[in-house]
């Protein structure tokens, strides 16, 4: 959907990226899954997130270039989630793509956000507010969805809405869980790493 200034890189440059390494999962999936795992605690580095999401990259097409842009997802999407605006945006294809190709994107985003919190250890089934809990069955009932189209202004504002319950569960998930993950004043930092 929208790029912010602090993302430069598009839907369609990381999706080629993908295909070019051979990773078998779509760009919306992937900047899913590393949001989920940052937003759940998951300590990563630019050059080490990768394997952090049990990802490999084909060495035989594994270039610095490519590598730079993955680098560089994983800070952009770091610098939005820890921005004080509400400057997160979840990678999607652009606003003048297909309304079918932005809502499974949207499907796939959620799938991988899901699964990036699974993998940074969150539990939904404890430890997690009330609010958090129907946000993340929110997420996994998106990401178990399969839309139909009838009326195109209709379908554009709805998955408008959806987009921007999604930015802003976000930022209240990333909020919640990077409190409880603070450690205690005088305390040690309890996080694993």
């Amino acid at each position: 959907m929208r790029n912010t200034p602090a993302t430069a890189i598009t839907h369609a440059e990381l999706g080629l990226v993908l295909d070019e390494l051979r990773f078998g999962v779509a760009a919306s999936d992937l900047h899913g899954s590393l949001t989920g795992y940052l937003c759940g605690g998951g300590i990563a580095s630019p050059r080490n997130w990768l394997q952090r999401l049990e990802l490999e990259p084909d060495p035989a097409a594994t270039t610095a270039a490519r590598m730079e842009l993955l680098e560089r997802l994983f800070r952009d999407c770091r610098a939005q989630l820890d921005a004080a605006g509400f400057t997160f945006e979840p990678l999607l294809p652009d606003d003048d793509d297909p309304l079918t190709e932005r809502a499974e994107a949207l499907v796939q985003w959620c799938r991988g956000f899901l699964g990036g919190l699974g993998l940074a250890g969150v539990n939904a089934q404890r430890g997690l507010s009330e609010d958090a809990g129907e946000i993340l069955r929110d997420f996994a009932t998106i990401a178990s969805s399969s839309f139909e189209y009838e009326d195109a202004e209709e379908d554009e504002s709805a998955l408008t809405e959806v987009l921007e319950f999604i930015r802003v569960s976000v930022l209240l998930l990333h909020a919640e869980l990077a409190a409880a993950a603070a450690p205690a004043p005088g305390g040690a930092d309890q996080r694993l790493h």
